[in-house]
């Protein structure tokens, strides 16, 4: 992708009349995303406006759009789709998407827990229009928010690395070195991506409390150098397995994975398969169901049984989060590993092991 369509992409509207290209530094690029928004009141319309890092993250957003992009497959629906360039944008779009009448957009879906403090405002003023959001909670009528335990989908991916970190494993692409350590690399410092943090720690101490598990945050969700600097340097010490929560930067965290011949977990979607070229270092990745968010809403609303008011918390037990091993590793992971993992998953479910939130109960 060139420096040019990069750009292009910072602000997408795909087709409607959605006037957004107005705005201060933005720029608007037509067909963008394979949206039809306006396309009659037979349809549902749904805006969407995506989290910072855009759509090309194959993660957190990507996951998004596959839900809408599954929605339209699917039902009468269509979807215009805009990709902020910072986060003092948000509202501006939201108010955009919410005041427009060629489409009236049925649902305004809000992607990431930054967008909280802007829906909060533009809820309240608009307050017949139908709005939902991911990672966050709006207490309002005309909401319907989504939450994910996190920490329970990364205590089993840590449980896998922490398993795998104390075996003499050479599968894929990697090998594991026999030092008993783990890495961690966050986007930006949060308490939404402590709880990444805090759940993948705990997972590996339970595998053994020995295991060291190193974390440094990138301070970004797009940096893909900062993303390999940190991971090599965590090769380096020793860790045989690096998993992130940082967005686009992570994929920096799978370049340093190659490079070092070690292995990766990926987030949000399946990403040995969203990134393909490196799924011979991805040995798993710790699906979050954005899609699933996305499409149950947009259904909602299409059914005309939209449920404004209401939270939904999506964790193991609800097949919100889970645990998914990579496409190049299905069948390689030792059967004792698998028979553990599904054991601590159970014990989540049931309430017999408690996955903490922050990394200092650790």
């Amino acid at each position: 992708m060139t420096d040019v369509d990069k750009q292009r992409r910072r602000l997408v509207k795909t087709g409607g009349a959605l006037g957004i290209g107005g705005l201060a530094g933005c720029l608007s690029s037509p067909g963008g995303g394979g949206g039809n928004g306006g396309g009659g009141s037979d349809k549902t319309n749904v805006g969407m406006v995506y989290a910072l890092g855009g759509k090309g993250d194959d993660s957190f957003n990507e996951m998004a759009f596959n839900g809408v992009k599954k929605a339209k497959e699917e039902m009468s629906v269509a979807y215009d789709e805009v990709e902020p360039g910072g986060a003092s944008e948000f509202q501006a779009l939201q108010r955009k998407f919410a005041s427009s009448k060629d489409p009236k957009y049925d649902l305004v879906c809000c992607i990431g827990f930054v967008q909280t403090d802007a829906l909060k405002k533009t809820s309240k003023n608009f307050s017949k229009q139908n709005f939902m959001l991911v990672d966050g909670e709006v207490k309002r009528d005309n909401v319907s928010s989504y939450v994910f335990k996190e920490h329970e989908g990364s205590f089993q991916v840590g449980h896998l690395a922490g398993l795998l970190t104390t075996t003499d494993f050479s599968k894929g692409g990697g090998s594991t070195n026999g030092d008993k350590m783990v890495g961690f690399v966050g986007g930006k410092k949060n308490p939404l991506i402590k709880k990444f943090e805090a759940g993948f720690k705990a997972g590996a101490k339970h595998a053994d409390d020995g295991i060291s598990v190193k974390s440094a945050y990138a301070g970004s969700w797009s940096d893909v150098q900062r993303g390999k600097e940190i991971a090599l340097s965590m090769y380096n010490e020793g860790a045989d397995i690096v998993y992130h929560a940082a967005g686009g930067t992570g994929n920096g965290v799978f370049k340093a994975a190659k490079q070092e011949s070690r292995y990766a977990i990926g987030v949000d979607s399946d990403q040995s398969q969203s990134a393909s070229s490196y799924a011979n270092w991805i040995v798993a990745s710790m699906v979050k169901h954005v899609d699933t968010a996305v499409y149950n809403s947009v259904k909602r609303v299409a059914n005309d049984n939209f449920d404004g008011g209401t939270t939904h918390a999506l964790g193991l037990e609800k097949d919100g989060v889970e645990a998914v091993i990579g496409q190049k590793y299905s069948g390689e992971i030792p059967k004792q590993i698998n028979s553990q993992l599904k054991k601590s998953k159970q014990a989540i479910i049931d309430g017999d092991i408690s996955v903490p939130t922050d990394p200092k109960n650790v």
